[in-house]
């Protein structure tokens, strides 16, 4: 294996592509040849916090780069995502993947025409209790998630569907690996014009129940994902990165109740994410979280929004009198 640094620059780099920048500057296998940012000011201050370069456009990109990581917002994905992907340079691209699945389809066929790598920013499936918890799930039957949010003014421009729910859907898609049979849902505005706060309940061809709910006007911040299998519970907790694993065992005149929390070893997300995203880059294997999966969460998120607006239609909810899906 070819020990030569990966080539990465960042494009977009507000608050979350800043964060890339810092974990890109600490891997020693990347070499980080600079940001791009539409605010010139803010490109400017990221640079000079971590040590690195401002580039003037995608073009400077071309040639000089193998890797980069896309955080604008959503509704660029698609036109800047394919630009960079037709120059020959590998691509992670922040979730959701696109504004639309037909963008999404564009982004695919822009890394198949071109042979590079695509991979979604789906970073929870990175964290140690999911991915500890893909090693012990057999078929669940019925999930319990909150994903709950004190209120940010951050990725306001998008529902708690696409923005924080999302995580939660691909999750869901990864663990059961089954079709979604039926879906409702219920989300309304509360201190935006977006939907703050939404729930649903998905069905699964396997048999699999979901109660998701996801806010970004909560007073508290929880994340957790509980899901039960045959004499089992599960209990995830997203932000502590730990399993507890609930058993029943036969045993004597009474079942004996097993507790084992299930190993795991701490790793930001982020650092685990771009790690994995440097090794496709340098080994050429397919993304753990590639393109047609990040297509998968998005239709899904598009099935919840679909089915909170024919709720809000059907109990005449004014806030979305004239509103479409996004």
């Amino acid at each position: 294996m070819s020990e030569k640094k990966i080539r990465v620059a960042v494009v977009g780099v507000g608050d979350f592509g800043r964060n890339h920048v810092r974990v890109w500057r600490e891997i020693p296998d990347a070499e980080l040849i600079g940001v791009v940012d539409a605010d010139a000011g803010r490109a400017a201050r990221v640079a000079a916090e971590f040590g690195t370069h401002v580039l003037d456009g995608l073009d400077e990109l071309a040639g000089r780069v193998d890797a980069v990581c896309l955080a604008v917002p959503t509704v660029e994905h698609a036109r800047i995502g394919c630009r960079l992907l037709e120059q020959g340079i590998d691509l992670l691209v922040e979730k959701p993947m696109a504004a639309s699945l037909a963008e999404a389809d564009a982004l695919l066929a822009a890394a198949q025409g071109a042979g590079r790598i695509l991979q979604v920013g789906h970073l929870e499936r990175f964290n140690p209790a999911v991915v500890a918890a893909e090693g012990i799930v057999t078929r669940p039957l019925f999930f319990e998630v909150h994903r709950l949010g004190v209120f940010s003014p951050r990725s306001l421009d998008v529902d708690v569907v696409y923005d924080v729910m999302i995580h939660d859907l691909d999750i869901l898609l990864a663990l059961v690996r089954a079709p979604v049979t039926d879906l409702k849902a219920v989300g309304i505005p509360v201190l935006t014009d977006k939907v703050d706060i939404a729930h649903a309940r998905i069905e699964f061809s396997t048999g699999a129940v979901a109660n998701v709910t996801a806010s970004r006007v909560s007073t508290e911040r929880v994340r957790k994902l509980r899901f039960f299998q045959e004499h089992e519970y599960v209990s995830l907790d997203y932000t502590r990165q730990d399993v507890l694993r609930i058993r029943v065992r036969p045993g004597g005149t009474e079942p004996q109740i097993e507790f084992e929390k299930v190993p795991t070893t701490a790793e930001e997300p982020l650092r685990a994410e771009l790690h994995a995203f440097l090794e496709c880059v340098r080994t050429r294997r397919a993304p753990r979280v590639d393109g047609a999966t990040g297509r998968r969460a998005l239709e899904l998120a598009d099935r919840v929004m679909a089915g909170i607006l024919e709720h809000a239609r059907r109990v005449q909810l004014d806030a979305f009198s004239s509103q479409d899906v996004r």
